[in-house]
């Protein structure tokens, strides 16, 4: 079986580490490259570094914060925020990430996966989804959780993979930030449709949320922020407790 990843996240605007529930309420939680280098000496297993306002700035991402950040950990490194284009990631790449995030240009023009990843390969092709459970229907959502979408989570994840991508990172904006748990059913759901790994994001607050991501969820990884960025949950204790609850973890 795979080991399980955790995964510290940098949601980035003007430079900074931010945290908001909910994408909204955004507040200040650290220098982005002083934590990524904590949490890279604690263990994490990877780094995601998201410029959460560059596709709403209609910029690209901060390509020098990536460069900072990338000296200064030996983990891989995925980045994403306003990547619209093939010849976007070549410099993200020789910047030190190892991974690229795409989300609302993947919506927008769902070809740009294919040609990621014939550009790239899968292995280095993330494609993330933002949804909101609206009526009882998962509903996918860019630029940053502002713009709800046509798409359904579940039918635009299967055609993410049917387009190549090497790993869905999908994100419950009803959970994000509220430290509440994981979209447990979504998540189970997700990884019955598809077959590429699924990291799971939003909502973390205790170490049994991680638990159920990973046994009843099914998750390959989960994503958190503000438990590790305020030091609610170190990652070397929450390794510790899911070996203990025989969760293979890296």
């Amino acid at each position: 079986m795979l080991k399980k990843r955790i995964i510290p996240c940098l949601d980035i605007k003007d430079g900074r580490t931010v945290k908001g529930v909910n994408f909204v309420n955004i507040r200040d939680a650290g220098d982005p490259v002083e934590l990524g280098k904590q949490y890279a000496e604690q263990g994490a297993d990877e780094l995601v570094f998201l410029d959460i306002t560059a596709t709403n700035e209609g910029r690209k991402t901060f390509i020098e914060l990536v460069k900072d950040i990338a000296r200064n950990i030996d983990i891989p490194f995925t980045v994403g925020g306003g990547i619209s284009s093939v010849e976007d990631v070549g410099p993200l790449l020789t910047s030190g990430a190892d991974k690229i995030s795409v989300n609302s240009s993947a919506v927008k023009n769902p070809e740009l996966i294919n040609e990621l990843v014939t550009a790239y390969g899968s292995q280095c092709i993330v494609v993330a989804i933002d949804a909101n459970l609206i009526d009882d229907e998962w509903i996918v959502h860019t630029h940053g959780g502002r713009k709800p979408t046509d798409k359904k989570l579940f039918d635009w994840a299967i055609e993410i993979e049917r387009r190549g991508a090497g790993e869905i990172l999908f994100t419950s904006m009803n959970n994000d930030g509220t430290k509440q748990g994981f979209a447990i059913e979504a998540l189970r759901q997700l990884s019955e449709v598809v077959s590429i790994p699924i990291i799971a994001s939003g909502g973390a607050g205790t170490m049994e949320h991680f638990t159920e991501a990973f046994n009843e969820g099914k998750a390959d990884a989960a994503l958190a922020a503000s438990i590790f960025h305020f030091g609610e949950i170190p990652i070397p204790t929450l390794k510790s407790y899911l070996k203990e609850q025989n969760i293979p973890i890296r």
